[in-house]
């Protein structure tokens, strides 16, 4: 009986340790860090893995990927990219060799290096559904990432998500990042939001928007195909529960010790503490 007891108990410890949730009921912000380039390519396959069989033999499931430059890496230095360092030239008193005049005005004082703007190149993948018989694009969902959202990346994303439209092409857009700009700038977009989804049909003129709090849990959302057949579903809460148990998340982040970038509000960081708490995940 003993042996039973003991082996029970082992099993009940296994099974907590081989099966881990994110502890929060949706997004976890500390995912938005240096580990947000896994969780985004973890995503996609995961996204493909769930439609897959709700689209075949009619359609295909592809994770295609694409490379774009990071020309403003520096936002990200600590953030996303903890391991890339920027080099500044000192500030100081300008160095003017004696002497170098041009009739008595003094000419421009040669620099002392030249140091070449940082650019990291990103390789994204976009989750995309295509018709079987023509491979023609039906639908595509982009998670996005910190250089879709600002400066010159998110121009260029602006242009594609246009360009997809005019093709006629669904697209499904995937925003757990805080930080950086929406995509789409609407004026009654609820601000007190902290996370997206937003799927733009490309047989209509309009966007339908999922709004989230970090309390809230990700959605169950329509993915659209071609006309007449109707829409398939996609759980990102599921996608994002079954990643975070296949990477154990926990083992690399450091929960409590770092508030997650950028900061939360006093009474959301109260709220996010209390949850790693009963989760036993900080003392």
């Amino acid at each position: 009986m003993k042996d039973c007891w003991g082996m029970k108990q082992n099993f009940v410890f296994l099974e907590k340790f081989f099966n881990m949730n994110s502890p929060f009921p949706g997004m976890d912000p500390w995912l938005e860090g240096h580990v947000w380039p896994d969780v985004h390519h973890g995503l996609a396959f995961i996204f493909k893995e769930l439609l897959v069989s709700q689209v075949v033999p009619k359609y295909f499931v592809r994770v295609e990927t694409y490379t774009v430059e990071d020309t403003a890496p520096e936002e990200e230095v600590g953030i996303m990219y903890p391991d890339v360092e920027i080099l500044k030239k000192r500030s100081g008193p300008s160095y003017e060799p004696a002497g170098q005049t041009e009739g008595g005005i003094a000419v421009l004082t040669p620099t002392t290096m030249v140091i070449p703007r940082p650019v990291i190149e990103v390789n994204i993948p976009v989750v995309e559904i295509r018709d079987r018989d023509n491979q023609q694009l039906i639908t595509a969902i982009e998670i996005l990432l910190p250089v879709k959202k600002r400066g010159k990346g998110l121009d260029k994303y602006r242009e594609k998500r246009q360009m997809l439209h005019d093709d006629g092409v669904h697209l499904l857009e995937v925003d757990l990042l805080r930080r950086g700009k929406r995509p789409l700038s609407y004026p009654t977009l609820p601000r007190s939001a902290h996370y997206f989804v937003m799927l733009s049909r490309g047989d209509k003129y309009r966007t339908e928007d999922w709004a989230m709090t970090v309390r809230d849990p990700l959605p169950v959302v329509p993915v659209p195909l071609k006309a007449p057949d109707p829409d398939v579903r996609l759980d990102i809460g599921a996608a994002f529960n079954e990643l975070y148990d296949r990477s154990r998340y926990e083992l690399s982040v450091q929960y409590g010790a770092v508030p997650p970038p950028p900061t939360f509000s006093e009474k959301d960081m109260q709220w996010l503490q209390g949850v790693l708490k009963e989760k036993k995940l900080v003392g």
